[in-house]
This record gives C-alpha cells, structure tokens and sequence, in this order.
C-alpha cells in the first residue's frame, strides 16, 4: 500500500519494507517482511518495531567511518576542555574546509598528495598563508586524534604549510609617538587614556577592554592581567556574533605588568570612584574591541598618521623597551608570551637610529 512501504511482489506475497535502523551518518536501513496476505507482512513488520528495530545504530567499524564523523567527535571534545573561542575558531576551520574537501574520505585514504591538494585549492582561494598554516594545524589535530582511536594508527601524513611572508610591523617613530600621545593628552577622556596605557604598557585590545580599574594598583604600580574580551560566533543566538569576557589567550598571558612613574601619574589622574567599572568607559558598561579599533582609526587619522592600528601600540612598547636596553626575558613575561623568541621574531623592531650606534661600536675594534 501507498505510503506504508507495503506492496504485492511478482512471486505473489507481499512485502513490507521498515526502519531497521540507522548508520553513523543518520541514513536509513531497512528491513524486509514477508507473509502470504497483505495483513500478515504488515503485522511482522509492526512486531518487530515494537521490539525496538530502528532504534539501534549501526556499528559501524572506526576504520569504515568518514572523516567528517570523526571532525564531529573531535569538536565535541573540544567543547568540554577548550575554551569557547577556540572552540569556534576550531569549528569555522572544520566546517567551512575541512569537511566540504576531506570530510568524505577514509583518513586512511588521506595522502600526502591529497594533503598537497587540499593546501593548493586553500591558497587558490584567495586565503593568506596564514589561515591556511591555522587551517592545517586543526586538521594536522584532528588525524592526530584520528590516529588514536584506529587500531593501528594512521600513517604520517606530510603537511606542508606555505610559507609566511612577514611583514614589517609598523612602529610609530619617537616623533609620531610624541605627536600621538600630545593629541591623546589634550582632550583626555577614558578611551583616550586606555590607549594611552596600552602604549604603555603593551597590552592586548581584547585584554584592555575587559580590563577593569579594580585590576590597577596605584599602591603597588601594577596592571593585573586576568581576562579579555572577544567577539566570537553566537550559535543560536538571534545574532550571528556575541561578545565574550574570559580568560586571557594563553597561561602565560595572566601576568602582572609593573607601571612606569608617567603611566601611574596618568591612572592616577583618571581613577575613579567606583573601581568596579571598565577603564574604557569609566561605568558598568563596556566597550567592546570593534569598535575601540575605529576610535583608534580615528584619532590616528586626526594626528596624520598612516598605517596604524592596535596592535602598532604594542609593537611600538616593545621597541621602545628594547631602544632603552630592557632585559628581553622580563619584556616577554610583561607581554604575555611563551618565549623570548617570539618577543625577538614577531615584536622587537630596531630603529634604524639603533642599529647605527650599535654599528658604531665596532670602530672600537677597528672596522
């Protein structure tokens, strides 16, 4: 019968088709009744889903399933463990590369050569080195989870990540950062000031919006550094992005930044009554990182100054530090990293004036 799944075969009995059950990728598998009458094939077929048929999954054996099933139990793994913005940054790489090029391949099937290609068709995207080196890196993860949980593991898997072309980092120059901060002074109000402190102090957008004048001590000349804030993916939500405050990027980013005598004069010319509010905006409410970016567009565009975003404030902290001979193990506990090498590589820029006078030393020496 019609929209029973029921019918009357060749040989005369009549059929009755049902869910059995489902395998891992939700599809349908059915199961097979026959009986000499139409009522005889139906009521075998409603018995045996009284039992339960269709209820259960099919097992189906770990080195069958796809990769996209094994992206999904790693995302889910990561849930419990990672924080949410990681999280979401895990699940963007998945879902939009991963799995619409390698999602239904056997990992075992994955070769160097297909590596090749899936890195290949990322660039011809037009995606930067960078997020294609990201987008490897979850995946390198994921068949690294995928190798433990198959008898055997998997084999190495050769990605090869493009090559970065590093940009010099743009340094406001002792002249434009006295320009900058004779601007900031001027008209001080509480965003202002917040820039201020992040040039001098060197720290992160996020970490400056979430920071809060409770963090500051005017007592000990000290920054607290325990939380930061993020617009992350809002899965549910009414919008398709949310602002989060938690904690800071990395163990090492908790961290407590000593004040120089200027900056400590300037929080103490701003403090205010309630030290529970945002230093930003000096209330309850926050000011979140898009659009401290514009103001900060802003006040660069009023100064004439080219090129400069937040984060040209801390690559300018960390070179004067440097100009002024600061122990480099110190500057990296003070901005959060894991090494000094980072510090050195992606941070510490000499100004040409600097590397003169180091050039002169060498007269000393007879070259």
């Amino acid at each position: 019968m019609k929209g029973e799944n029921i019918f009357k075969r060749k040989d005369g009995r009549w059929e009755a088709r049902y869910i059995r059950e489902r395998d891992i990728y939700g599809k349908i598998v059915y199961g097979f009744c026959y009986g000499k009458t139409y009522k005889e094939a139906k009521d075998k077929a409603s018995e045996l889903k009284s039992l339960g048929e269709g209820l259960r999954p099919v097992k189906t054996p770990l080195s069958r399933r796809r990769l996209a099933v094994f992206c999904d139990e790693w995302l889910c793994s990561c849930r419990v463990r990672l924080k949410s913005s990681t999280c979401c940054r895990y699940e963007t790489a998945v879902e939009k590369h991963i799995k619409p090029r390698l999602g239904s391949l056997l990992p075992a099937s994955i070769t160097d050569g297909i590596a090749a290609d899936f890195t290949a068709a990322l660039l011809s995207e037009g995606l930067s080195p960078k997020t294609v080196r990201d987008i490897l890196a979850v995946l390198r993860l994921i068949l690294r989870y995928v190798s433990k949980r198959l008898p055997g593991g998997l084999g190495e898997i050769a990605l090869s990540a493009p090559k970065e072309q590093r940009k010099e980092a743009r340094v406001l120059s002792l002249e434009e950062q006295e320009r900058f901060v004779s601007y900031l002074v001027r008209d001080l109000d509480c965003c202002k000031f917040g820039v201020l402190l992040a040039m001098f102090t060197g720290l992160r957008i996020g970490e400056l919006c979430a920071l809060r004048w409770k963090n500051i001590s005017l007592k000990d000349r000290t920054v607290r550094v325990d939380s930061a804030m993020q617009r992350i993916k809002n899965d549910g939500g009414e919008s398709r992005t949310k602002i989060v405050v938690g904690s800071p990027k990395s163990d090492l980013s908790y961290r407590v930044i000593p004040l120089s005598e200027s900056a400590a004069r300037l929080c103490a010319h701003m403090e205010p009554d309630d030290r529970s509010c945002y230093i930003l905006t000096g209330t309850q409410d926050f000011l979140e990182p898009r659009t401290l970016q514009y103001r900060l567009k802003k006040y660069a565009k009023d100064c004439g100054l080219e090129g400069v975003h937040f984060h040209t404030l801390r690559h300018t902290f960390a070179t004067r530090c440097v100009e002024v001979g600061f122990e480099i193990k110190s500057l990296s506990e003070i901005l959060g990293h894991a090494t000094t090498v980072i510090t050195m590589e992606r941070y510490v820029h000499s100004s040409l004036s600097l590397k003169r006078e180091n050039m002169q030393k060498l007269t000393a020496v007879g070259m």
